[in-house]
């Protein structure tokens, strides 16, 4: 075998022909038919090369125009691209609040046109001041058209915050963050007091008669021509209106002005004269939608207890969660969390309705009145045992009954009314009798004391006093039905008896003379005797105003005349 050179002078390399061929050698008068032979093969081999070699297709290019930042451009890119590919490509970047039109996920055609939306935005507070409202009280301890400047008016300064929206530097909307504005200072009512005329004779009383007029707080102290404003903001609804042990501090509830909430529960404490009602002071304790129940731990001035309702937009405007909670208040506004004595329930028949709770005076029992039963809470594991199982009212209503009660003093026996059966009734349910009952507490055993008394008869006890005979006693206060079996529209009148039901009388209004309108606080005991007669008495609402009665004579006073009080409290 002979080398042949092939005239092929590049390195070997894939794809290209040897630069040598292995031929047979042959006579030497062959050599030009080996050479045909040899091109032949070489034009085959280059043949099956080509052959083999797979074709390189070019993708398609579009041509896309963009704006951004103020500057115009075009770039290349592969056809089938989306916006945001063509972002990528220019090295664009969108930031949280930009955009892209179109769409970042748009598929481009050829000559397409994208812009880049810089979005910025800015926050801004608006300040609007709250102008103050003027308020003016009538006092009748001043003279006639006098009047006094109690308290200057403040404005309040209210927030808003607006959230301005840029595009590429142009302003192009403008809105407030939250629906409501932000009251960051409370506007403070000018006060006046005016005199007006009285015709009722000044009475010399014991303690302190604190007194809800109007949506203010007034106190008499020493005699009722005494009379001053201690809490005047105008708000307080009256559904919680309470005085700790001693007497000090107050809490009630005021009309909220938040959507969905019914009202709030505060504190205050009761200032020492007109001087220190100025600077006055409210605890606002975060607890709302109070609508049956709070009060003081008994000998406690800083832990209340509460019940709270679920605010509903049907009748009655509420449903009663029939808990009870617990928290402690410094003067200073600081309370603990809530503690939960008995979790959120149905509360029983009616339950929707809402659950009364009671202190006995000693503090040792916790009494609850719901519309199917009376009964006892154990304070410290909020257990609870029935004292009296009631046939639960059928009103026909959106409203249900629940039994008024009372502590003696002693804190022995509970004071309450009873469902009765009525013969003729379609059912137990629409029976229209209703008896006063004592629960005494020793022998677990109910007592009926006055038969038909009606279903609003709100018993209250008095303070113990010394009967006749020289020993302790106390005495039952109640209003009586005009007409028991139609209590529910009936008027009632005033009446007392002993504790076990006897020396029953009536007291106020006389006859012939419109009765009261039935009230769960329809009035409250002196916390001792009369100065000027000795005798007990109770102080009556009766059409918005305060009387005395004197439970020994039944001489009865007036000491107020404008027709506002709802509430009050004497100790």
């Amino acid at each position: 075998m002979r080398l042949y050179h092939s005239p092929i002078s590049e390195p070997v390399s894939a794809g290209r022909i040897p630069m040598f061929w292995l031929l047979p050698m042959h006579p030497p008068g062959s050599a030009i038919k080996l050479r045909s032979v040899a091109l032949a093969s070489l034009i085959l081999c280059l043949l099956v090369l080509t052959a083999c070699v797979s074709p390189q297709a070019t993708q398609a290019l579009i041509t896309v125009h963009l704006t951004a930042d103020g500057q115009d451009f075009s770039i290349q890119i592969p056809a089938g691209s989306t916006v945001q590919q063509a972002l990528d490509a220019a090295r664009l970047t969108l930031k949280d609040l930009d955009r892209a039109e179109p769409a970042v996920y748009t598929v481009l055609g050829n000559d397409a046109t994208v812009r880049v939306i810089r979005v910025t935005e800015k926050f801004d507070i608006k300040q609007e001041v709250l102008p103050f409202k003027q308020q003016t009280l009538r006092n009748e301890s001043l003279p006639v058209e006098k009047e006094v400047l109690i308290q200057k008016g403040k404005n309040g300064i209210q927030e808003t915050t607006f959230r301005r929206v840029y595009e590429d530097g142009v302003e192009i909307s403008s809105a407030p963050v939250a629906i409501q504005s932000v009251t960051v200072q409370e506007p403070v009512p000018e006060i006046r007091m005016i005199g007006v005329q009285t015709p009722f004779s000044p009475v010399s009383i014991p303690g302190k008669l604190i007194y809800l007029r109007d949506g203010n707080v007034w106190v008499i102290e020493g005699t009722t021509g005494n009379r001053r404003a201690v809490l005047t903001t105008g708000d307080l609804d009256g559904r919680v209106f309470s005085l700790s042990t001693d007497g000090s501090t107050l809490l009630f509830t005021r009309r909220s002005t938040e959507e969905g909430q019914i009202n709030s529960l505060w504190a205050a404490k009761i200032p020492v004269s007109s001087e220190a009602s100025q600077d006055q002071e409210l605890i606002n304790l975060n607890v709302h939608n109070i609508v049956h129940f709070a009060d003081f731990v008994p000998n406690n001035n800083t832990k209340i207890i509460f019940s709270t309702v679920e605010p509903r937009a049907a009748a009655p405007g509420w449903q009663a969660n029939n808990d009870l909670q617990a928290l402690t208040f410094s003067n200073t506004g600081w309370t603990t969390k809530w503690t939960t004595l008995i979790e959120p329930n149905s509360g029983g028949i009616y339950g929707w309705w809402g659950t009364n709770f009671a202190w006995a005076p000693d503090g040792l029992h916790l009494s609850y009145a719901r519309p199917d039963g009376i009964g006892l809470i154990n304070y410290k594991d909020g257990s609870t045992s029935t004292l009296l199982p009631i046939t639960p009212l059928q009103t026909h209503r959106d409203w249900a009954w629940v039994p008024g009660m009372t502590w003696g003093p002693d804190g022995k026996v509970l004071y309450t009314t009873d469902h009765v059966a009525q013969t003729g009734a379609a059912s137990p349910e629409e029976s229209q009798l209703f008896d006063l009952t004592a629960l005494l507490l020793e022998s677990n055993s109910p007592l009926s004391l006055v038969s038909q008394a009606g279903m609003f008869s709100y018993p209250m006890a008095s303070p113990m006093q010394k009967n006749a005979s020289g020993e302790a006693d106390y005495q039952i206060a109640y209003l009586q039905a005009n007409f028991p079996t139609q209590s529910e529209t009936s008027r009632y009148r005033l009446a007392v008896m002993d504790r076990d039901g006897s020396d029953n009388r009536i007291l106020f209004p006389a006859e012939g003379i419109a009765g009261l309108e039935p009230q769960e606080f329809w009035g409250a005991w002196s916390p001792g005797a009369m100065p000027d007669s000795g005798n007990y008495n109770l102080a009556v609402l009766y059409q918005g105003n305060l009387w005395l009665v004197d439970v020994t004579t039944g001489e009865t006073v007036q000491i107020t005349g404008d027709g506002l009080t709802t509430r009050m409290i004497w100790k």
